[in-house]
């Protein structure tokens, strides 16, 4: 039998990603290891800077009004949904990237990019320094206590790892909830969300690239 693909990540991508698998004619398990929820924050002038940088569709999602004084910044972001969430807000995409932030920084730096500001979560990798002139955080996503109940839903799943952070606070949970990482196969986004899982997997896969298809090529292939 198959196995159930376990998706980890905050609403709403949670439901969107779990749909998205549905459709491929897989089961899915819906289990956010976290919650999303808006950060108040002070919008800078646009005109100090030549670009804005998305990493998340959260940003969009929770920045709030002060959102609509940044539509003057041509948008480089990363990932389709992020590009969607920023288009129906109003802004202007000018380049998506599908390899990550590092990837997209050198992408918005060859395209002349040289003072851009970065809206971003409270847990980030990207730093102030090189093209990202300042950064503002609009959004914090903070660990929904571990549940012995969802730990052992995980059990015979392809669960996906779609950060660090959620594969480390996935470990957490497997092993403070009693149940065998051996019991479970995980698919991450990239080498640093596998790390951070940690050994004891029964399986351990790293998607084509960062995009959800790819991601969901994979845990089917590891399903089957």
């Amino acid at each position: 039998m198959s196995r159930t693909i376990a998706v980890l990540r905050p609403e709403p991508g949670n439901a969107a990603t779990a749909a998205a698998i549905e459709a491929r004619g897989a089961r899915a398990l819906r289990l956010p290891l976290f919650a999303v929820q808006a950060v108040a924050w002070d919008a800078p002038r646009a005109g100090d800077f030549d670009a804005l940088i998305l990493t998340s569709a959260n940003a969009v999602r929770h920045a709030g009004p002060g959102l609509a004084g940044l539509a003057a910044l041509p948008v480089h972001a990363v990932g389709a949904a992020t590009a969607r969430a920023a288009r129906d807000a109003g802004l202007t995409v000018v380049a998506t990237g599908e390899a990550g932030a590092e990837a997209l920084l050198e992408q918005a730096e060859a395209a002349g990019v040289r003072r851009a500001l970065h809206l971003a979560g409270r847990e980030r990798s990207v730093a102030v320094g090189g093209i990202v002139a300042a950064m503002r955080t609009v959004y914090a996503s903070d660990a929904i206590p571990i549940d012995a109940a969802g730990a052992w839903a995980l059990a015979g799943t392809v669960a996906l790892v779609q950060s660090a952070r959620a594969g480390a606070r996935l470990g957490e949970w497997v092993d403070a909830g009693g149940v065998a990482r051996g019991d479970i196969a995980i698919v991450a986004v990239g080498a640093r969300a596998a790390e951070a899982a940690g050994a004891g997997w029964a399986r351990v896969a790293i998607a084509a690239s960062p995009a959800l298809p790819d991601l969901i090529d994979a845990a089917i292939a590891l399903a089957d």
